[in-house]
């Protein structure tokens, strides 16, 4: 298996009717990170867009990768990128939205459960474990009764459209730090202090 190459994949829906929406806050910072590395997302034989470059000259390699497929069949495409690309799960960063934690909140982990969050769940079971790291994004709780997905599925509302660029980049930066400096350097950063 490659050690200098990291599989990141931004989670979400296919299609413009779902591209607001708070379940494709993952895909939105891969689109920040693809500017960030230069090129553009190309169609792959995995049901994915994906982009590959360096992260800084002479970094590691990155293969950025959006599944074409709905959030709970996420793992499929993944699992095949992973596969083409040689990459280790303990080398692949989901990025997904995360409605435990608050809006504009980060938290990074590796492993763990998947808290109902079934493109999580999806990629677990086709990795065959949970020990790849997640970039989770945090986009609050629904408000009342709301259901969760129902939630998920509406776009950000206008006051967090106003905040929502600065979490993307927040959200770029701790993947690059991931990457760069490890998970426990990175949570240091990232994690709010308590």
């Amino acid at each position: 298996m490659s050690t200098d190459t990291w599989l990141v994949a931004g989670l979400g829906n296919p299609g413009p009717g779902y591209s607001g929406n708070r379940h494709n806050v993952g895909q939105m910072v891969l689109d920040l990170l693809a500017g960030r590395v230069g090129g553009r997302f190309t169609s792959s034989k995995a049901q994915a867009v994906t982009l590959e470059g360096r992260l800084g000259i002479g970094g590691p390699r990155l293969v950025l990768a959006k599944p074409l497929t709905y959030m709970n069949l996420s793992g499929g495409p993944i699992s095949a990128l992973a596969r083409f690309h040689d990459v280790a799960p303990d080398h692949v960063i989901a990025v997904h939205d995360e409605i435990d934690i608050p809006f504009n909140t980060l938290k990074l982990k590796l492993g763990g459960g998947e808290g109902g969050h079934n493109g999580l769940r999806d990629i677990s079971k086709t990795l065959g474990t949970k020990d790849y790291y997640r970039v989770r994004v945090g986009v609050g709780r629904p408000p009342g009764r709301q259901d969760p997905a129902d939630f998920v599925l509406k776009d950000f509302s206008t006051v967090e459209k106003k905040e929502l660029p600065f979490l993307l980049d927040d959200a770029a930066d701790a993947v690059e730090l991931l990457i760069r400096d490890g998970l426990l350097e990175a949570q240091q950063k990232v994690h709010p202090p308590k």
